[in-house]
C-alpha cells in the first residue's frame, strides 16, 4: 500500500533581520507595490497576501489569484494554507480593482469578514485588507471595517 507524504516546509531567502517592518498601512502598500505586475495591475484583477510574523516583518507574500477586470476568486483554504504554512500569525489582505476605483464592493466587504471569521478559528490575525492601484490604496483596517 502506498501513502502520500506532505510537506510543510517554508524557505525564506531573507534573513530575519532583513526582512521588512509593516506598521502602518502605508508600508504594507509599499510592499505590495514592489511585488505587484504594474503591467497588469490596471488590466485584471489580483489578490494577494502578505504574510507577517508576530513583530510585522514580512515573512512574504503570496499570489492568491488573478481574475478579470471585474473580479477575482478567493478561497479561504488556500489563503489560510499559505498562511499555515509560512507558520504566519498575521496576514494582510490585498487585491487590486482595474478600474482605478478605491472603493471597497459589498463583496470585498463580505470577503474581508468571512475571512476574519476564519482566522479567528485558526489563531490568524487579520490586520487589514487594502484595495490597491498604482496612484492609491483603501484601507479595510485605516476606515474601521476590519
Amino acid at each position: 500500500m502506498q501513502v502520500s507524504e506532505i510537506q510543510l516546509v517554508y524557505r525564506t531567502k531573507v534573513k530575519a533581520t532583513d526582512r521588512l517592518q509593516v506598521s502602518t498601512s502605508n508600508d504594507a502598500y509599499q510592499a505590495l507595490l514592489s511585488v505587484w505586475d504594474m503591467d497588469t495591475i490596471e488590466f485584471v484583477e489580483h489578490f494577494k497576501i502578505l504574510l507577517l510574523n508576530n513583530a510585522g516583518r514580512v515573512l512574504g507574500y503570496y499570489h492568491l489569484s488573478s481574475g478579470s477586470t471585474q473580479g477575482c476568486l478567493v478561497d479561504p483554504k488556500l489563503v489560510f494554507t499559505a498562511a499555515l504554512k509560512a507558520n504566519a500569525p498575521r496576514i494582510i489582505l490585498a487585491h487590486n480593482h482595474p478600474s482605478g476605483s478605491i472603493k471597497p464592493s459589498n463583496g470585498d466587504k463580505t470577503v474581508t469578514q468571512r475571512l476574519k471569521e476564519g482566522g479567528h478559528l485558526l489563531d490568524i490575525q487579520i490586520d487589514d485588507h487594502l484595495i490597491v492601484t498604482p496612484t492609491a490604496f483603501f484601507s479595510f483596517a485605516d476606515e474601521g471595517l476590519l
